[in-house]
């Protein structure tokens, strides 16, 4: 949540604000406090919208859809006003987690726990249903844990069953990856009741696995699995819970239970106030959520930040203890709610000499399953700032504080929180991974600071939007066009044989999934792609097999294990053609287990080398202050820290008294720079996803890897 700006009511509709809880392209959610004491969450209509007489239409819907929904599990409508010059919708605001977060932070929920989130979202189904409703956008996002229990919340789509949707022809209503085939290919007109249950399906799946049972990317493909292919259940060992998602999951409408029938056919339930069908972990963050609401004061007028408390002021924080799966309200003093919801110091002006230190703050796996990478960023990022503190011209003095989360989620979440409550942190740059980054999305984003990541690839994460959050480098998707263009594009090739091991992890699934999505886009060679379980051993009868049916070239997606293998499979026959493997399987591992046989092999890569010809000045200066050539990632932690620093100091100026950046200021500056790095030229797009597809392409060469230089581009 996001302090009050200046411009913001202090009242609307009787309530008195709070914060913000977010804000769109059409308009702002406040938190807001009636007299009685009672919070509510407050959508406002901005007036350019509010005069389109569209999309008030629209609005009055959403606001009668969400008033003819009665049920427990369903958030309440508690105000509106539809016709004023600012419409707005308030509901009852619940303070705990989406069950999006709670899945990315905590993991998934144990069979029992998705039975009776199922069953309590069945009601809040049942009842949307029984007004005559389709809710049409069930996900993970628009389910919030409370201390009793979910809530389904968001009807902005919601429409009667049999009315005409408000809405182009062709255009699909509802959230890829969550919607039912017939979403998919009938653009929302022909969704029905049956359409949330398929969506609920998809959502409980999730919280089983922690990842949407059709997979992630792009929109096409997404749709495309959800009318084509099985959903994936891996992992699922329950049979009673594989069998009801297998119901939900229909392809057919009819085949699907009702809301009604599903809510008898699950037998577990809550008991009443109790959260024990829910991990300890995800408890606690229900906890917290609802403590930090328990915390705020008395209201104040809506003012600007009147700067940090008095020197020796410490203030109190109230806890919910939990007891015997209950939670109990423990107070012990007062917060302040500006320390809680505070930008940076937004309003301050220039900094005093000495008075607080500018910081750029490195979030690494600085000791666990990456730390090699996590090290190499620290260091580039550190040798940028140390750069530039030793410029003559500077303004102003930045500081490195660096936290080790190991490439753990849970101390990755608390290393985010430490950074967030730190106000002379203006900027992260990490995390190292995937499951990490996914981790801390929200937590950076609730606080408006803007962080940075150079290696983690992953095409879409659990946690959207990404308002602080900046991918400086190319995404999955990306890395499989080079993969193409230079396996694809030779005249001695015209089937590719693409190899997706299961053992490397999403990432792989992504790369390999879309190197054969995509090769028929951009070529006009064919692909044979096969699919093994992680942990297949004996490739030969798999390589067999794709060499069978005329593969001229191979790319392997998985991990360094697997890719030798390969490589020891492919080097027992007369294969000669090029072959590929993604940069997880660049690994010392690689050259040590598959030999000889790993000669001639090359791989796609995000990350350049100390001898390509613009790191040149860059290597010399990490051998001079570190005694040893920049390691994997370095150059581009350094290129994202001159990133941030570029940024902060256009905003600061130039004069004897620099102006502190607010961190909110700073994410808009970083979304619309041009930044021209060691490795790349660094922009972003509306997304924050960055522009381009540079890589870098390696090669084993008498035993070892060697930088090949820039990967092959399309030319289109």
């Amino acid at each position: 949540m996001e302090q009050l700006r200046p411009a913001d009511p202090a009242t609307i509709g009787g309530h008195r604000l709070l914060g913000r809880l977010g804000a769109g392209g059409m308009g702002v959610v406040y938190l807001g406090r009636t007299d009685g004491g009672a919070l509510a969450a407050i959508k406002v209509i901005l007036p350019e919208f509010a005069e389109d007489e569209g999309f008030r239409a629209r609005f009055r819907r959403e606001v009668e859809a969400a008033r003819r929904v009665e049920s427990p599990w369903a958030v309440a409508v508690t105000g509106a006003e539809t016709e004023g010059e600012r419409p707005w919708l308030a509901t009852a605001f619940v303070p705990g987690p989406a069950l999006s977060e709670a899945v990315a932070r905590c993991g998934p929920l144990p069979a029992r726990g998705v039975r009776v989130l199922g069953r309590l979202l069945s009601r809040a189904l049942t009842a949307v249903h029984a007004a005559g409703l389709v809710h049409r956008d069930v996900k993970p996002g628009n389910v919030l844990l409370a201390v009793d229990g979910p809530r389904l919340i968001d009807f902005g789509i919601a429409r009667a069953a049999d009315a005409t949707a408000l809405t182009a022809t062709g255009l699909v209503v509802g959230t890829p990856g969550f919607l039912s085939p017939e979403q998919a290919t009938g653009g929302g007109t022909a969704a029905g009741p049956a359409s949330d249950l398929f969506s609920l399906g998809c959502l409980l799946a999730y919280a089983a696995t922690g990842r949407p049972p059709f997979g992630s990317g792009a929109v096409e493909a997404l749709l495309y699995r959800t009318v084509h292919d099985e959903p994936d259940l891996e992992g699922i060992e329950d049979p009673g819970l594989r069998s009801l998602l297998g119901a939900l999951l229909a392809k057919e409408p009819e085949e699907r239970p009702t809301a009604a029938a599903l809510d008898a056919r699950i037998a577990e339930d809550a008991p009443n106030g109790s959260l024990d069908w829910l991990p300890g972990a995800v408890v606690a963050l229900i906890a917290d959520r609802s403590a930090a609401m328990l915390d705020l004061p008395a209201i104040d007028p809506t003012v600007a930040d009147q700067g940090p408390p008095p020197p020796g002021t410490l203030p109190g924080r109230r806890r919910l203890l939990l007891a015997g799966g209950g939670v109990v309200v423990a107070a012990a003093g007062g917060f302040a709610v500006r320390e809680w919801l505070r930008d940076d110091n937004a309003d301050s002006g220039a900094a005093k000499s000495g008075e607080r230190a500018w910081t750029i703050g490195v979030q690494a796996d600085l000791s666990g399953p990456r730390s090699a990478a996590g090290r190499a960023q620290e260091r580039g990022v550190r040798l940028a700032v140390e750069q530039f503190n030793s410029r003559a011209d500077k303004s102003f003095t930045l500081t490195v504080k660096a936290l080790d989360d190991r490439g753990d989620v849970t101390r990755a979440v608390r290393a985010a929180t430490q950074f967030t409550r730190d106000r002379d942190v203006l900027a992260v740059v990490g995390p190292t991974g995937d499951r990490t980054t996914d981790a801390v999305l929200t937590v950076y984003d609730e606080a408006m600071l803007p962080v940075v990541t150079v290696s983690s690839l992953q095409i879409t994460y659990t946690a959207q939007p990404r308002k602080s959050f900046f991918q400086a480098a190319p995404s999955d998707a990306v890395l499989c066009e080079p993969v193409i263009n230079r396996l694809v594009l030779r005249p001695d090739v015209e089937r590719l044989g693409v190899l997706l091991d299961r053992a490397g992890g999403q990432s792989a699934y992504q790369v390999g999934y879309l190197t054969n999505m995509q090769t028929s886009v951009i070529t006009t060679g064919t692909t044979y792609p096969r699919v093994i379980p992680g942990g297949t051993k004996e490739l030969a009868p798999v390589i067999e097999d794709m060499l069978q049916h005329a593969s001229d070239a191979f790319f392997y997606a998985g991990d360094a294990a697997g890719a030798a293998r390969t490589a020891h499979a492919l080097a027992a026959t007369t294969f000669k053609g090029p072959r590929m493997a993604m940069h997880t399987a660049m690994e010392a591992r690689f050259l040590k287990d598959a030999g000889r046989a790993a000669e001639g092999w090359e791989f796609t890569a995000p990350y350049t080398d100390a001898s390509a010809p613009g790191a040149k000045e860059f290597a010399a200066a990490h051998r001079s202050r570190y005694g040893s050539a920049p390691a994997r990632w370095a150059a581009e932690a350094y290129d994202a820290a001159g990133l941030v620093t570029a940024a902060v100091t256009a905003l600061a100026g130039n004069g004897a008294k620099p102006v502190r950046p607010t961190r909110t200021a700073l994410v808009a500056k970083i979304a619309d720079s041009s930044y021209m790095g060691v490795s790349r030229t660094y922009a972003f797009d509306e997304s924050h996803r960055l522009k381009g597809a540079d890589a870098y392409l390696y090669g084993v060469r008498d035993g070892r890897f060697v930088h090949l230089g820039a990967a092959p581009r399309s030319e289109t």
